[in-house]
């Protein structure tokens, strides 16, 4: 992890959230399609006033004293149970909906239906009230779908599992008026578009959530994906700028792991707009300058990475493209103080600066920094060549020494040797911080294109491995690539890659068995239907790279 001298924002403490809990009550409706009961928040509400949303509310002492009257399955836990019963009450409490059966009698087993909910006070205990009537409460239809805790920069913050149960039949919502209001059936898709119209308001967890619902066609659906007793995702939002304004993500998110590294605490600070005018500070000793080359297969353009500070000096990686703007830009934004400068690969968006940055230093004064990285194999495309003034070794340290106020410090890049994408490609950790550079072998928002004969698959998923060897050695948590934001949960992004690799290497191989005498063109159709077929040709290249790997691997393998 960084060290906590080289974060950018002191650390702080988030409020401490608050336990709650919401139910999202659903039915088919007569077409089948999934329905889910939202209702208006009050406009006098403390938190998220006027939003539509899901009932629920605080959980009580008296729901955990309320498991004696309640229905569990085997494996629900006490937590999950008080959850449940949390959630039942609210429902109806705001809304008159009772999830509760008759305990004995003729009507044993039997949902509550009208007159039931009307022999009950909202205002009174609820459980106490449900045991008089002979009733007791239906937490085992009850699920957890999700896991809410409110973002940390806000001031008010719960912790709230997000419950889902069918909604009895005979019964209807009706609100209390006073925390609840307008309760409406809405299918996910459409209560979406009418938050989108701006008719429809609603906060960041409660969009996400339908997001998720609309992958599921009905009631049973939901239920049959909840029998594990594990929530589908759990998620902690962070928040950053866009355009000025706030922006809000999850895990998962592209933005999120760069939050995570430059604001742990949740302070809404962050810009996330990708822009090449000024290079982005990540933490104190890491900034970040992105070319003006944006395109298909650069993203928002090539990363290009000032590691250091002022009393240390500056090891420039990945100068990329030579653009000369952008070159005095990352040459001012060191000072002019560049020690080195290193390249992952010699791919021409990334190599080509070195050579006019290293004159560029020479003419100001501060000495001639030397360029580092290993020179282009014969296999390399014309465009890629490129000759070190001296070639990195296989774990060589690479140190910046200097003072700061605190003392003397150091930042120390290892050089990683991965090839893959390019026969001459190198990853850098910075020691001190956790931090993996990782180049074009990782990237966030897109695949890296493996293009032989200078790439190779076999290759690449090798260095993954060692990646993430190394990353569980050093405490990795982030990755900063050549192309987009910084990756958080860094060995759940190799994972999360190796096996997008894998997956797609099935799929070439039941290509090429199902067309054994078909052309790449065929097998491209087949083994990537799911991208746009104007990504076709780039996608062969990475088609033949599989195409390679499966026809090295020994009889059996396959």
């Amino acid at each position: 992890m960084p060290r906590i001298s080289q974060h950018l924002h002191p650390a702080r403490e988030p409020v401490r959230p608050l336990a709650a809990a919401t139910v999202l009550l659903l039915r088919d409706a007569p077409d089948g399609a999934l329905e889910v009961l939202m209702t208006r928040r009050s406009g006098k509400a403390s938190f998220a006033p006027g939003a539509y949303v899901f009932p629920g509310g605080g959980i009580e002492a008296a729901d955990a004293q309320a498991h004696p009257v309640a229905d569990r399955r085997p494996t629900q836990s006490d937590e999950h149970l008080t959850e449940a019963i949390a959630a039942i009450r609210e429902s109806f409490e705001e809304l008159g909906v009772l999830l509760a059966r008759h305990a004995d009698g003729p009507r044993a087993g039997q949902i509550a239906d009208a007159s039931d909910i009307a022999a009950l006070d909202r205002h009174a205990p609820f459980a106490t009230q449900c045991a008089a009537q002979g009733l007791r409460l239906a937490a085992d239809s009850v699920y957890q779908l999700a896991y809410w805790t409110t973002d940390r920069d806000l001031p008010k913050r719960f912790a709230v599992p997000f419950l889902v149960a069918r909604m009895p039949d005979g019964q209807e919502p009706v609100a209390d008026e006073a925390e609840q209001f307008e309760p409406v059936w809405v299918r996910p898709a459409d209560a979406l578009a009418r938050h989108e119209a701006g008719q429809f308001f609603m906060i960041f967890p409660t969009i996400r959530t339908l997001q998720r619902l609309t992958r599921f066609g009905n009631t049973a659906a939901v239920l049959a994906a909840l029998a594990h007793e594990q929530p589908l995702w759990t998620s902690c939002p962070r928040a950053g700028l866009l355009g000025g304004k706030e922006a809000r993500y999850m895990e998962g998110d592209a933005p999120f792991g760069e939050l995570a590294l430059v604001c742990p605490h949740g302070q809404m600070v962050h810009p996330l707009d990708w822009q090449s005018e000024r290079p982005v500070p990540l933490l104190k000793n890491v900034q970040r300058l992105t070319a003006p080359n944006s395109g298909v297969m650069t993203g928002p353009g090539t990363n290009s990475y000032l590691v250091g500070e002022p009393g240390t000096g500056y090891i420039a990686i990945d100068p990329g493209p030579a653009d000369l703007d952008h070159l005095e830009k990352l040459w001012r934004a060191a000072g002019g103080d560049i020690r080195m400068i290193v390249c992952t690969h010699s791919h021409p968006d990334h190599s080509p600066g070195a050579a006019p940055l290293q004159a560029l230093c020479e003419r100001s004064g501060h000495g001639k920094p030397p360029i580092l990285g290993l020179p282009s194999a014969p296999t390399a495309r014309v465009a890629s060549q490129f000759t070190p003034d001296r070639m990195l070794q296989n774990n060589e340290l690479l140190a910046l020494t200097g003072r700061a106020l605190e003392g003397e410090i150091t930042h120390t890049l290892q050089v990683v040797y991965t090839p893959g994408h390019a026969a001459n490609h190198v990853c850098f950790i910075l020691l001190e911080d956790g931090l993996l550079f990782s180049g074009d072998h990782i990237l966030n928002g897109s695949t890296t294109v493996i293009d032989p004969p200078d790439g190779n698959m076999a290759d690449y998923l090798d260095s993954l491995n060692r990646l993430d060897t190394l990353c569980a050695e050093h405490g990795i948590e982030f990755i900063l690539p050549a192309h987009g934001y910084v990756l958080d949960n860094a060995r759940g992004a190799i994972a999360h890659l190796k096996a997008h690799r894998l997956a797609r290497e099935a799929k070439v191989l039941a290509a090429m068995q199902a067309l054994p005498h078909g052309t790449m063109e065929d097998w491209v159709r087949h083994a990537y239907d799911d991208v746009p077929p104007r990504m076709w040709p780039v996608a062969q290249r990475s088609l033949l790279a599989h195409v390679e790997r499966i026809r090295a691997l020994p009889p059996g393998n396959t």
